[in-house]
């Protein structure tokens, strides 16, 4: 199951500073700027986590806030440069999860919209396909019980895989999300961790789709390399 956050901010280089950081920790990641628009957002799909700033160009944030209590209690975590006791106070009121107040650390950030995923019951301290086991808090894997020594690249790539198995992932997606943009495309990194992992897991684990990506099997039994 891919975990969908929604981020709510104005700001354009710290929304798409947070979509980044969030989208290379393995989440789908929908952004918006504006009230208006994360209000149709909140009715048309469906999120685990929305990451919401206060005040917004349109509804404001804390409208938002109740508004999205209406149709969900998934956690939400306020991103805002209003660090008052008022609008604290007035947030968690309308049932915010977490506060945080810029500047802000991206990691940090990360890890507190992890920490209320697990409340929520949506992140689990451990992601089973079949035989491979990762354990995301400790970036370590597991196969039939034994430690496969994956390097945080290789981890990374396999817990992409594991959010999101019985899809296939596409090279490009896998090469921008753990490595980012500055690689222009080098696909061949990707190729080269793959064939790394393939040597500390069964071949059959994971699926190539030639000229596509790569998917890990919901059986974690594949078809071939």
């Amino acid at each position: 199951m891919a975990i969908k956050i929604l981020v709510v901010e104005d700001d354009e280089q710290i929304r798409g500073s947070v979509g980044r950081f969030l989208t290379n920790a393995g989440f789908t990641v929908d952004e918006c700027g504006d009230g208006d628009a994360a209000l149709e957002l909140f009715y048309a799909a469906s999120y685990h986590l929305v990451i919401l700033d206060i005040m917004l160009p349109g509804v404001g944030g804390q409208k938002l806030l109740k508004e999205f209590r209406v149709v969900s209690d998934a956690p939400v975590l306020i991103i805002t440069a209003l660090n008052d006791d008022e609008n604290q106070l007035a947030a968690f009121a309308n049932e915010a999860d977490d506060y945080v107040t810029k500047p802000f650390s991206m990691q940090i950030l990360v890890k507190r919209a992890e920490a209320l995923l697990r409340r929520s019951g949506v992140l689990k301290r451990e992601i089973c396909a079949g035989s491979l086991v990762l354990f995301p808090e400790a970036y370590r894997a597991e196969y039939g019980g034994t430690d496969i020594g994956a390097t945080p690249r290789e981890f990374e790539l396999l817990l992409m895989l594991a959010q999101n198995k019985g899809r296939v992932i596409t090279h490009e997606t896998l090469l921008t999300r753990i490595w980012g943009y500055d690689y222009g495309g080098n696909e061949g990194i990707v190729h080269a961790h793959m064939r790394n992992l393939r040597n500390k897991i069964p071949e059959s684990v994971i699926t190539t789709v030639k000229g596509v990506g790569y998917r890990l099997e919901d059986d974690a039994r594949g078809k071939g390399k």
